[in-house]
């Protein structure tokens, strides 16, 4: 009997993944938590991407939508997330040839080999996906090969600067927000004329930051609080405008002025360890070069990355870097501890695998715990992926990336110098994270 390949997620990777395997004359069944493609993206929809519209588009998905009469946007313009939500991965997903293979509101709950766990040697039985569908009742899928492209949005890391929840974090989630909220927008009310705390350094928490700042030019009574754990500042700028991806080098050079002005009270170093409810609002506790220090806030943004949920695939045989939560293989060409630059060599199939055999991860949740990710990735792990699938070992072998530079070296993170030559990927869970 032939099996469909299972992808799990219908973000722009997993419907990459599913265009391909179409391309290939296989059958996919695409699994999606949401009640929507995208669902992820959907969350940060107000966000504008760092790159332009040619590195956010896939091969395969542009043939499929093309050959319909599809018109492609202006591939050097920048588009939000709800942008590329409704003019790319909407309509790509409500192609003929491709709804019929998405199942919304499926959340994978399992994954094993049918008829053997994990301590069984015998690998060659179909996957047992399980899924739970929105009224709680169970379902499962019988797949000769497992994508998993459900990426790390739904897991963010927690503000505590040991990796841990911060004491009385989950006590307080009801005043903390992860990720990228729509302070401008949906949420303005939530944060307008508040003690507003962001907690990070990356890429999400400078959204952030540069929304509220534009958030408090119509609700002057905005107090913006910046802490991270980085001792120099500087390092958070990036390549500014030695940056490749204008967008992405703009921020820092926002950031910078916003600095520079005092629009903000930044708190670096500041290690978080603890939060306790007030009368008028929050203390949070960290620790600093002088001992124990306290910020007093009403709300916090947490834009401190994310991390991989692996609990589904408990009864599978994974490979994995016992830092960065990524196959052993790739680990060590995204380690932010040890590269430089935000380079990385292009990678597939090979990098990709897992002991499980035919069972990959794509897409940001590739990564790990690393931070830095682009959709043009995604897109050419999933070719090769797929490529390897049909047996097809030179397409699989022959990975070809080209990124744009990100202006900018680091060496452990603070002394920064502009490179001489380097191939990139510096866009955090999509768009900076």
């Amino acid at each position: 009997m032939a099996y469909p390949v299972v992808v799990i997620g219908a973000g722009a990777v997993g419907l990459a993944a599913a265009a391909h395997l179409l391309e290939r004359g296989e059958t996919p069944i695409v699994l999606e938590r949401g009640a929507s493609i995208a669902q992820n993206i959907r969350e940060w929809a107000h966000v504008r991407l760092f790159s332009p519209w040619r590195y956010t588009l896939d091969g395969a998905s542009v043939r499929l939508l093309k050959a319909t009469g599809w018109q492609q946007p202006d591939l050097e313009a920048i588009p939000t997330g709800g942008e590329l939500v409704e003019q790319y991965l909407k309509p790509l997903s409500e192609l003929p040839l491709l709804r019929s293979h998405i199942k919304l509101g499926a959340k994978v709950t399992g994954v094993a080999r049918q008829h053997a766990d994990k301590m069984k040697d015998a690998r060659q039985s179909p996957f047992v996906v399980r899924y739970e569908n929105p009224d709680g009742t169970q379902e499962e899928v019988l797949a000769r090969a497992v994508i998993d492209a459900s990426g790390t949005w739904t897991t963010p890391n927690p503000m505590g600067a040991n990796g841990l929840e911060a004491l009385n974090e989950r006590v307080l989630v009801s005043r903390v927000a992860y990720g990228i909220p729509d302070v401008k927008g949906a949420s303005r009310e939530r944060y307008a004329n508040q003690r507003v705390l962001v907690v990070g350094s990356g890429h999400s928490a400078i959204n952030a930051l540069l929304d509220l700042a534009e958030l408090q030019k119509s609700a002057p009574q905005t107090r913006i609080l910046w802490a991270l754990r980085k001792p120099n500042i500087e390092s958070v700028y990036g390549g500014q405008e030695n940056d490749e991806l204008k967008e992405r080098g703009r921020l820092g050079l926002r950031l910078k002025a916003l600095v520079d002005d005092g629009k903000f009270e930044v708190f670096a170093p500041f290690l978080i360890t603890r939060l306790q409810e007030t009368q008028e609002g929050i203390s949070v506790f960290g620790d600093t070069h002088e001992g124990v220090a306290r910020i007093e806030t009403d709300e916090i943004i947490v834009a401190t990355g994310f991390r991989p949920d692996w609990s589904f695939a408990r009864e599978l045989r994974l490979g994995l870097d016992s830092s960065l939560e990524t196959t052993p293989a790739l680990a060590p060409l995204i380690d932010p501890n040890v590269h430089s630059c935000g380079t990385v060599p292009p990678h597939g199939e090979a990098e990709l695998r897992h002991p499980e055999p035919e069972f990959y991860t794509v897409g940001m949740k590739s990564y790990g715990r690393a931070p830095t990710f682009l959709l043009a990735t995604g897109y050419e792990q999933v070719r090769s992926v797929v490529s390897a699938l049909v047996g097809d070992w030179q397409g699989a072998r022959e990975v070809h990336l080209e990124l744009p530079e990100t202006g900018v070296c680091c060496a452990d993170g603070d002394a920064c110098s502009v490179p001489s030559r380097s191939v990139t990927l510096s866009l955090e869970s999509l768009f900076g994270n």
